[in-house]
């Protein structure tokens, strides 16, 4: 799959984690479309659009089909009680106002992660970056913004980080560009304490990042930034996030994915040791 700008509101990933599951019983059941639909008295196409997650997921529609599916005890009540989970809508949706579509999924995918891989040759990545840093890359990504929208993206930005205190992080691996460090973002002080946090970051157990030095000559991710993610669901395959000026793309077909993956280790291997990088930062800093 790969799809640019999805229109109406991004699923959760549980809700699309349960839309899988809805498939697998109903085709484990040998039940189809058209008798799953008639059992909760809609068309084939909304049961279709259960499965895909591209609708909630009504209650008792979901008690009914799994009746029909042969499902009983207490996996209905489990099943059930995670529907009503995913119908809720994710912490991000309070800044929808700020919160293109395409990017919801985004923050939908990076909050249920397990794994988080990340090529960087722009900027430091969302999760790591300080207040004063994120307030001037979004001035001039979104220059038409009035102070109060710009301060709601901020907002979003310092928000989706509590991720990395949680107690079920999830591993972060970024390999960033030399020229992140380099090009001057803000003020020198607004480098300086964005480079400080990064290395506090460091001591977290789940963060892990690389620079590629300009030393270590061309590179198989110079094509552009790109995130990996994984999940701790069966049902979720990898997905590899891409962004362009108007919109993002997200791949999930394992030989695409697959491509990228080999990317990133090709370029861990070539980027500086994980353990060189609180050296290099504090190096990068004193030329400030």
């Amino acid at each position: 799959m790969s799809e640019a700008r999805p229109s109406g509101a991004a699923p959760t990933v549980l809700r699309k984690v349960l839309g899988k599951r809805l498939r697998h019983l109903r085709e484990k059941a040998r039940v189809s479309f058209e008798e799953a639909a008639q059992a909760i008295e809609v068309t084939p196409l909304t049961v279709r659009r259960m499965e895909k997650a591209e609708v909630g997921l009504k209650i008792p529609y979901v008690k009914e089909l799994l009746r029909n599916y042969g499902v009983r005890g207490p996996e209905v009540e489990s099943f059930l009680a995670l529907a009503r989970e995913a119908n809720q809508p994710g912490w991000w949706h309070q800044f929808r106002d700020v919160l293109p579509d395409w990017f919801s999924a985004y923050v939908s995918l990076e909050s249920e992660a397990t794994v988080i891989r990340a090529y960087e040759p722009h900027y430091v990545p969302g999760l790591l970056q300080t207040e004063d840093y994120a307030r001037a890359v979004l001035r001039i990504g979104f220059p038409n913004d009035t102070e109060e929208e710009l301060e709601r993206r901020i907002a979003l930005r310092l928000q989706r980080q509590s991720l990395l205190t949680k107690p079920d992080a999830p591993i972060m691996w970024a390999i960033l560009d030399e020229t992140v460090l380099r090009r001057p973002v803000g003020p020198s002080e607004v480098m300086r304490r964005q480079i400080d946090h990064i290395i506090e970051t460091l001591s977290m157990p789940k963060v892990r990042l690389q620079i590629m030095r300009f030393a270590s000559g061309p590179h198989p991710g110079a094509f552009g930034p790109f995130h990996y993610f994984r999940f701790g669901f069966s049902e979720l395959p990898d997905v590899v996030y891409t962004e362009n000026l108007t919109g993002a793309v997200y791949v999930d077909r394992p030989k695409e994915v697959g491509a990228y993956l080999e990317v990133l280790d090709r370029m861990a291997v070539q980027a500086d040791p994980i353990g060189d990088t609180s050296t290099i930062l504090a190096e990068l800093r004193k030329e400030l």
